[in-house]
This record gives structure tokens, sequence and C-alpha cells, in this order.
């Protein structure tokens, strides 16, 4: 090898060191900086005129696709379990922990504790201005309960607005991101400071809404939802958000755009088409997803949880039963029942065995259809009974089959109803047949009267039209203003009756210990919503241990995403980090590298100076 070719070897050996000296000072410079990730020479051996030098390849940048679509998925999962436990733990802070002063289940004792003092003194009139306030702090504590809830659900409304805001702009300075990465004439450096924006920007995108990023050779990304909606390839997709306005506990979402009544979250794609991300089930993890879930379902439930409550806390002070009388022809036995004082919402229930089970059945007034078992394990189901009673007839007729004998007669307040086994012992029996009836006015001879009420005072009979009366009764129900005005309606269940009289007081004990009540059909979308069942005392146990549940599964998750996601950001630690020990290992080959370099070009330099000098 001549002297040119070792001055020439030489001097590429100082480049390439130099290029590499670089690089590790730009690697301890961004030692600190997150999302950073570390760079590399790659040195080419080139094979020259009877020799091999060394030239520089490009940089290299430490990526590594799988582990990046790990941590893409574990950054939407972990932001989806954080959002859901800091809405949960505000709804536990709500409800409170049971035993707490002041929550659901403390005011519910002290009003049962108020009600049995009542029945022991009924002519006392402190005990019967604490039996009302009693009644007040029950009514307030759930209207409170509500607004908690709805304000939650307004909370996740108005986060979903901003986090679409966010999300567009990080899709579009991703989409920016994308035309430069494109232009090949990026020098190495640049190049590798757009590709670690990228990664920051689609780890951004990850957090809001789940994704699949697909990485071209020429670095840019395309992202695509788990569910396999497109919301960047080359163009960026956007994500637009109507609010629906203040949200209240009718506020709820219809997979019919025209009777959903929340905010609407859709998709318009890069050709102009329009997706509704809810309605589609396009999101199935990260922030969006985790609050139109708590909107539309957990917060949903939580709120149908308290109706149940305060329709049981009412029903069981307004409704009388009324139980059939016995009946029989022809060897069939069985009941008779009046429904004319069946109002709307209003029911009656049926016992019966067949087949040597047991079965109950509850049939509502309403002309709204419904057909469900709920969660007391009773058949539940609904009828017109405002014409005569062939409509009820028939209902019954189809349901329990023809080993009964269904028949009726009269309409609208003399409206009756005989059912008859088959008159075969062991096989088909009526065990009863109950109304169970709203009253109406204060003092009608009744020991059930309206403590609790609706808006206006009117009576709460959980009518199923519309929306159907119990749909947020949480947040409306109320003490029936005239007991307010004059508290020996609590004892006076008709005038003249001495108020040393405990019947009324007594009923309404029995009735709050006695009476089974069940929620009714979910009004969200969940199969795995908590449907109540059991004594009032009973729901408000359920409904507290569900939020604590909720809360304590949310936290459990929040914990598992956390260790995944440092599990994964140790691994990105070690594979894209810095270590300034090997950059300093690094520098230090590099000068050592470089001194040899200038001691063969000086050695030559001296060389070529004796040659001249012959």
């Amino acid at each position: 090898m001549g002297l040119s070719a070792s001055l020439d070897n030489a001097l590429s050996g100082m480049s390439v060191s130099q290029n590499a000296l670089e690089i590790v000072s730009r690697n301890v410079s961004n030692a600190g900086t997150p999302g950073y990730h570390v760079q590399s020479l790659s040195v080419i051996d080139s094979l020259g005129a009877g020799s091999i030098y060394a030239r520089t390849g490009g940089v290299e940048r430490a990526f590594n696709s799988t582990l990046q679509a790990a941590y893409t998925t574990a950054t939407s999962d972990a932001s989806y379990a954080s959002t859901r436990l800091d809405t949960l733990n505000r709804l536990q802070t709500y409800f409170g922990k049971p035993g707490d002063d002041g929550s659901l289940d403390t005011v519910y004792a002290s009003f049962q504790t108020a009600l049995q003092s009542l029945s022991t003194s009924p002519d006392d009139y402190a005990t019967r201005a604490t039996a009302v306030q009693a009644a007040q702090n029950l009514s307030t504590s759930l209207n409170t309960l509500s607004a908690n809830v709805q304000g939650l659900r307004q909370d996740a409304e108005t986060q979903i607005g901003s986090t679409v805001k966010t999300l567009n702009q990080s899709l579009q300075s991703l989409q920016d991101v994308n035309s430069r990465l494109a232009i090949q004439t990026n020098d190495a450096a640049s190049r590798a400071a757009l590709e670690d924006q990228r990664d920051r920007l689609v780890s951004q995108v990850s957090e809001m809404v789940d994704v699949k990023a697909t990485y071209a050779n020429d670095g840019t990304v395309s992202l695509m939802t788990r569910s396999g909606v497109s919301i960047l390839d080359g163009k960026a997709a956007v994500f637009n958000f109507q609010p629906a306005g203040a949200m209240t506990a009718t506020s709820l979402f219809n997979i019919d755009p025209s009777k959903s009544s929340v905010g609407q979250l859709t998709l318009t794609s890069t050709s102009g088409n329009t997706i509704d991300l809810v309605q589609q089930k396009a999101l199935q993890s990260g922030t969006l997803a985790a609050l139109v879930n708590l909107r539309d379902t957990t917060l949903v439930q939580a709120q149908g949880e308290l109706d149940s409550i305060a329709a049981g806390v009412s029903k069981a002070f307004s409704t009388t039963q009324t139980s059939g009388t016995a009946a029989s022809a022809g060897g069939k036995s069985g009941y008779s029942l009046d429904l004319g004082t069946i109002r709307d919402g209003d029911d009656f229930t049926l016992d019966y065995s067949q087949g040597g089970t047991d079965k109950s059945l509850r049939v509502i007034n309403s002309t709204t259809p419904t057909d469900y078992v709920d969660a007391n394990g009773m058949r539940v189901v609904s009828v017109d009974m405002s014409g005569d009673a062939s409509a009820v007839v028939s209902k019954l007729s189809a349901i329990l089959g023809p080993s009964f004998t269904v028949s009726g007669s009269g309409s609208g307040p003399s409206a009756a109803i005989t059912v008859l086994d088959d008159g075969a012992a062991g096989t088909t029996d009526v065990g009863s047949l109950t109304a169970n009836a709203t009253v109406t006015g204060l003092q009608t001879g009744d020991a059930a009267f309206s403590l609790f009420t609706d808006n206006n005072n009117n009576d709460f009979t959980g009518s199923l039209s519309g929306q159907g009366q119990q749909t947020g009764f949480a947040a409306r129900i109320q003490v029936n203003s005239a007991v307010q005005s004059d508290n020996r309606l609590l004892v006076q269940y008709q005038s003249g009756t001495s108020l040393g009289d405990p019947t009324r007081a007594n009923q309404a004990l029995n009735q709050l210990q006695g009476l089974i009540f069940a929620s009714p059909q979910s009004v969200t979308t969940d199969p795995a919503a908590t449907r109540l069942g059991g004594t009032i005392s009973g729901m408000i146990s359920q409904t507290m241990d569900d939020v604590g549940n909720m809360a304590a599964t949310a936290s459990t998750n929040n914990d598992t995403q956390s260790m995944t996601m440092d599990s994964i950001n140790q691994r990105l630690g070690t594979a894209y980090g810095v270590n300034v020990d090997d950059e300093m290992a690094r520098l230090i080959q590099l000068q050592n590298a470089y001194s040899a370099n200038a001691r063969v070009i000086s050695t030559v330099q001296d060389l070529m100076n004796q040659l001249m000098q012959i």
C-alpha cells in the first residue's frame, strides 16, 4: 500500500471518527430528553485501490416495531384504566363508606329510627317533626347523590370535547411530520429527530384512542383503531363532537341518533364519510372510550340504582295491597281480583305453581310494552288495563297456557279477573293474586299515603310512559308538601283519627322492611349491569357495595396497567435510552482512533518530506 493510499485511509478514518463523535455528543446531550431514541453511526468497510478503508454509512436510530406496538397498546389501556379510576373514586367518595356519617345507608337508618320513635309516640309533636325532618334528609340525600352522578356525567361530556380537540391537533401534527419524513432529502440527524417526534405524537394519540400503528419504509406512519377504523393514512381523519348541553338523568344514549340525548362523537374520514364512533362501537380503549363508557353506561347504572331506591321508598309508603278473593268453578280453584284501583304504573302479582315449579308474575298497567325477568326471579310484563278486562285475560292466558283458566268481566273501575287452576292436585295451582295500588289522597281511611312525591307534589306510581317516571326520580323525590305543613298527617289516616294511633307508622315500618322491590330493565346496554332486588335496606347495601366494587376493580385494573407500563418503559429504556457510560467508553474509543489516524497522517507527512529531500 502506497503513501497516498495510507493518507486516504487515515483521512477517511478521521472523517468517520468525527461523524461518530457528533452522534456521541448528540446522544449525551439528549440523555434526559423524553422520547429520544439513541443513535449510532453505521461504518462501511470499502475496498479501494490495493487497500480497505472506512466510510460513513447512515445514522441508525434505535427502534423495535414489536416493542413499539406493545407500548402503544399499553398506553391506551393505561389511560383507559386511570380515567375510570379517577371518576369512580369520586363516585365512591360521594356515596361514602357503609356506616359513615352522611352515607346513604346511615341516612336511611336514621329515617327508620325516626319512624320507630313515631310508632312509639305518634302523639308527640317533636317526634313527628323529627320524622318529617328525617324524611327530608333522605330525599335530600338522594337528590344530592343524583346531582353528583350527573355532575360526573357532565364532566365526562366536557372532557370528551376537550380530548377531541387535543386529538385532532395531535393527528394534524402527525400528518405534518409524515409529510416531512416523506421527503428523502432530509439529512440523517433531521430524520432521526422527526422520527422521535413521530413516536411522541403516536404515543399522545394512543393515550386518547386505541390505535394500531403501521410504519412504512420511508418512516411515515399510518394509524387505525383496533376495530379497524382508519384515522391517519396520508391525511388525518377529523374527530367531531357535538355536546348535548346539561346532563340530566334523562340524557341517555340511544343507538338511534334522533332519540339520543347525549353528545354525539363522530369521525369524518379523509374521503368525507362520517361514522358515529359510539354507535359503531369503534372505540375500545384510551381516554375517549373510558369517558364514553362512564357517561353512557357506568354512571347511568349508578343513577338507575338511586332511582330504584327512591322508587322503593316512595312505593313502600303509598302502596296498598289487596288480596284476591277465593274463587272456584267445576272443581277448579283460584282467585278473583278487582283491577279498578290499579293506576298507570301500578301492578298486580300472581304466584302460582306449574309442573312442580313455583313461579311469580308481575303485571304492570301500562301501554308501554315490557317483558323481562327481574333480579328477584319474577317475570314482569305489561298490559293496558284502561279498557275492559279482555286485554288482561288475553295476556295471562298466553303466559299461563291452557292448564289455567283465565276469565274477566267489566271495564275501567269495575274490571275484574279470575284465575283458576286445572282442578287436579299437584299439577297447577294458584297461590295468590294481589293488587298493588298507589293510594290517592292523604286521609282516605287507608294507612298507606304518599309521604314521598314527584315534582309538583304528584303521586309516584312508576308509570312506564315515555322514559318512565322512575328515570331520574332520585333527583326529583321530595316530601309531600302537605305533610311538611301538617305533620299530624303522619298519623291521621282519616279525619278524626286519634294522634295516639300508631297504625300508619306501623304500616310504613312493616312495608319498608317487608316489601320486595326490583330494578326495572336497565337503561344501559351493558348486560353485566347490576340489577337490584330485595328490601329497600338490601337495595341500598347492594348499591353501595356495587359502587365500592367498581372502584376497587378500577383500582386493580389501574395497578395492573401501571405495572405493565413500568415493565414496557424499562424495556424501552434499555432498547432506546442513552447509556452515558457506554457513550463515554465509545468516546474514548473514537478519541483513540482519531489519534491513531492523526499519527498515520503525521508519519506519512514525515516520509513524504524525506522523499522530497532525496
